[in-house]
């Protein structure tokens, strides 16, 4: 009886594990997979410009937020996330279906054979494994689309900033999208972000998304840090 009861107290938080799973993939992950392409390895491939003479001016850009707040980025971000959800409501289904046998089969438990109980929770457990396996190959997949359409549009936003910089007279941008960067304050007025967002949207002539498009994408928003100027 001790082994049966414990059979039953797993299978709720094998659900909390799945549901969660799902409420993941719902959410759409832009920012998770932005994150693994910083600007920085963007500008590594692209030309360094001569440093003009005079006092340094110095800038600081979100370049994530920037690359997602693109109409275009906005564009393909929800068209990604359109394009995935057919199968993100399959595992939601197949998550309430095995939410429904685990509840059944705790309230009727007790008036169950040994052999009937351990069908049941056999069937539970192998859908549940199967749920679990569609959801990291959809999340795998989705991930890789999701850091092929950001690192394609990030090396497009990264030439109109660089471009942008240089017409300003900025002789360094940081980017404070990173956790781990060093600047510690900047005023307004040294975040490009809205700029270059603005910029781009120009070059690309790709519209705005219309109000009512549901697009899980970063506001700009100011940094918390700057740079000493010279």
């Amino acid at each position: 009886m001790k082994q049966r009861a414990g059979i039953l107290k797993e299978f709720p938080i094998h659900m909390k594990h799945s549901l969660a799973l799902v409420a993941t993939l719902a959410s759409g992950m832009v920012l998770s997979a932005a994150a693994q392409t910083p600007a920085a390895s963007v500008a590594a491939a692209a030309p360094t410009a001569p440093a003009p003479a005079g006092p340094s001016r110095i800038a600081v850009v979100a370049f994530q937020v920037a690359v997602a707040q693109t109409n275009e980025g906005q564009r393909n971000f929800a068209d990604l996330q359109k394009k995935y959800d057919p199968k993100r409501q399959q595992l939601k289904t197949a998550s309430d279906e095995i939410d429904t046998l685990t509840k059944q089969l705790q309230a009727q438990g007790s008036t169950l054979s040994d052999a009937e109980r351990a069908t049941r929770a056999s069937a539970i457990d192998t859908k549940k494994k199967q749920l679990d396996r569609e959801f990291q190959d959809t999340q795998s997949d989705f991930q890789q689309e999701m850091q092929d359409l950001y690192n394609n549009l990030a090396s497009k936003v990264y030439d109109v900033m660089q471009t942008y910089a240089q017409k300003e007279g900025f002789t360094l941008v940081l980017d404070v999208s990173q956790q781990q960067t060093p600047v510690l304050f900047a005023s307004d007025s040294t975040n490009i972000t809205k700029q270059v967002i603005d910029a781009y949207n120009l070059k690309s002539g790709v519209p705005a998304p219309p109000p009512s498009a549901d697009v899980d994408a970063p506001r700009p928003a100011a940094p918390a840090a700057k740079p000493a100027s010279h």
